[in-house]
């Protein structure tokens, strides 16, 4: 007898919950030189947000304790697929503990987590689901009242972090800066 799932079809498991891949991000210590790197792809603009701490960036956790962290978050796109790059900038953080064991490099993928509507689990729900199968929450925020996120401890299992976030009306907010430039209005 197998403990395995079955196979529903070509792109599902029984036992699948989660939503779409949205998101790759990178961990770096110089959010400017990657994203250096990153337009000499072609990919790009970026957007760019300053999160030192509160009141932009609450509700922070990291393994369950409070904690206050700050953090610069570049955002940029390519076809559906959302780029981000990480600095931390204080507190501790599970994208210091990474920088610590692996230096910089790819450090999660994110996916949707809505509230409601659409075929995914709700977000709360997926907290939960995540949990239940043995991996717990390791970092938590809520920036700008608009986007929760939450990353499990699925590094072991998978080779690499699992995060969901859920955009509270589905825009992002506007940024503090762009690089190279803004796009033409």
């Amino acid at each position: 007898m197998s403990d395995l799932p079955s196979v529903v079809s070509d792109s599902e498991l029984s036992n699948s919950f989660l939503s779409e891949a949205i998101q790759i991000c990178v961990v770096s210590r110089d959010h400017k030189r990657t994203m250096a790197g990153m337009v000499r792809l072609g990919i790009g603009p970026w957007r760019v947000y300053h999160y030192p701490g509160a009141p932009e960036l609450k509700e922070t956790e990291y393994r369950g304790e409070d904690e206050k962290y700050g953090m610069t978050l570049a955002l940029a796109w390519t076809g559906a697929m959302m780029w981000e790059i990480v600095e931390p900038t204080g507190g501790r953080t599970i994208y210091n503990d990474f920088l610590d064991e692996h230096g910089e490099g790819i450090h999660h993928v994110a996916f949707a987590g809505r509230e409601e509507g659409g075929e995914e689990m709700p977000y709360e729900k997926q907290i939960a689901e995540f949990t239940q199968r043995g991996f717990p929450v390791i970092q938590s925020g809520l920036i700008k009242d608009v986007d929760r996120f939450h990353y499990f401890a699925t590094e072991e299992a998978t080779t690499t972090t699992f995060e969901i976030y859920n955009l509270k009306g589905g825009d992002l907010p506007e940024p503090d800066e762009w690089y190279p430039a803004a796009p033409p209005a």
